[in-house]
């Protein structure tokens, strides 16, 4: 329709033209004028309908052939989009966004594990890993797109995984995790199940080989021969028994780390009841034991039974450390809005180099002497998460030769 309409405007101006000519002509003639005027009149009217016809629009297309050729607008890049950005500053993990293989944007996260330097660079120089590089230098191969392991990346001991997703044209976002605390949190899960098994399983055999002696004696053996078997026994058994009460309390302890304590007491009366049953016990030292703790209470919130435990196992390593017949010195003091409780022995104390490592489980300073003395190697880790939950600060000091104190700070609670 549009170009009959068109064509018909066309013709209009024509005719008019025509006519227009053709009346110039009649009342040139009329009016008496030379062949020579006429022709030159005529001359112009034929140059006036020409211009008029040239000067219409040309007519427009048919609609059927714009269909039959579509205009494409090209893909907006999500990469160059406001809200884009504003997401990815809002992401806490690293996170890239690369159009054909250049950065083209970079959250903070990234920006601290990377440098500032990789927007704009090269992804494949930016991410400095093999196993990124490899990946990264094939991404528009088609090849489904997994999850990629960085092993000592950006530093070693440590990991991180790389993910990558598709936007359209050659535009990706590239997502870095940290997954180190998770792998050390799965190995330190894995050590403790290795190594309970062994604490258990070598008084466990002690165990069963005398008692197999015993049963091939047949009754034959001495009096002082089987009185000494079924020491040992007794003795190994007992090791199991602690273990497993202490593996008990260190997962209660860590089930509760989280909660913060609520119930009001008293650290000097808890401190006070722990020496009093230390005292009383069979232990060989405890009449070793001075306590300085005063008279003054020092209120807190904190689990009862928990603080108990705590003292009981710093004044118990003491006792079995220290010399026999030196003082085992417990003592609590004020220090501002906080009370500090301390347990000096006199041993052969400590190498520097072992005091960071004494709080993790099954360590031991000397194996041989702790296994011999009743330790399992977790009663410092048990203080350690008491103590957090707590909001204390533990503190270990030794000197080679003179002995070691152990030390937990705990907020007082407040007149509110």
């Amino acid at each position: 329709m549009r170009r009959i309409a068109a064509m018909f405007d066309r013709l209009s101006s024509l005719v008019i033209a025509l006519t227009l000519v053709a009346i110039a002509a009649i009342f040139a003639t009329l009016s008496g004028g030379d062949p020579l005027s006429i022709a030159i009149m005529a001359l112009a009217g034929f140059i006036a309908a020409a211009t008029v016809y040239s000067a219409l629009p040309a007519p427009l297309p048919d609609a059927k052939d714009n269909a039959a050729q579509p205009t494409v607008a090209p893909m907006p890049s999500l990469l160059r989009h406001p809200d884009f950005a504003h997401w990815v500053d809002q992401e806490k993990e690293p996170l890239l966004g690369i159009a054909d293989n250049i950065v083209t944007i970079a959250n903070d996260a990234a920006i601290r594990l990377l440098g500032r330097h990789i927007v704009g660079a090269d992804v494949r120089t930016a991410i400095r890993h093999p196993a990124a590089t490899d990946r990264l230098s094939r991404i528009d191969d088609g090849t489904p797109f997994e999850m990629v392991n960085l092993v000592d990346f950006p530093r070693p001991g440590a990991r991180w995984t790389m993910r990558i997703a598709a936007l359209s044209g050659r535009e990706y976002i590239v997502f870095l995790s940290d997954r180190s605390e998770i792998d050390a949190a799965d190995r330190m899960r894995s050590d403790f199940v290795a190594n309970a098994s062994h604490e258990l399983r070598t008084p466990l055999a002690a165990i069963l080989g005398y008692v197999e002696t015993l049963q091939d004696m047949n009754g034959e053996t001495d009096g002082p021969t089987r009185s000494r078997f079924l020491s040992i026994i007794h003795r190994e058994a007992g090791r199991m028994q602690q273990l497993v009460i202490d593996l008990l309390s260190i997962s209660r302890v860590e089930a509760d780390r989280f909660r913060r304590p609520t119930t009001p007491v008293d650290l000097t009366a808890i401190v006070g009841t722990t020496i009093t049953q230390l005292r009383d016990s069979e232990q060989a030292r405890a009449k070793d034991i001075v306590a300085k703790l005063g008279d003054e209470p020092q209120p807190m919130l904190g689990d009862e039974a928990q603080l108990g435990q705590l003292a009981h196992n710093i004044i118990s390593n003491a006792m079995k450390y220290g010399h026999a017949g030196t003082p085992v010195t417990v003592e609590l003091a004020r220090e501002g809005r906080r009370v500090r409780l301390s347990v000096s022995d006199e041993g052969d104390g400590i190498a520097p180099d072992h005091l960071p490592r004494l709080t993790e489980r099954f360590y031991r300073v000397d194996e041989a002497r702790s296994r011999s003395v009743g330790g399992t190697g977790l009663g410092l880790a048990i203080v350690k998460h008491i103590g957090e939950r707590h909001q204390g600060q533990l503190d270990i000091a030794s000197e080679v030769g003179k002995g070691t104190q152990v030390s937990v700070t705990f907020p007082l609670r407040s007149d509110g």
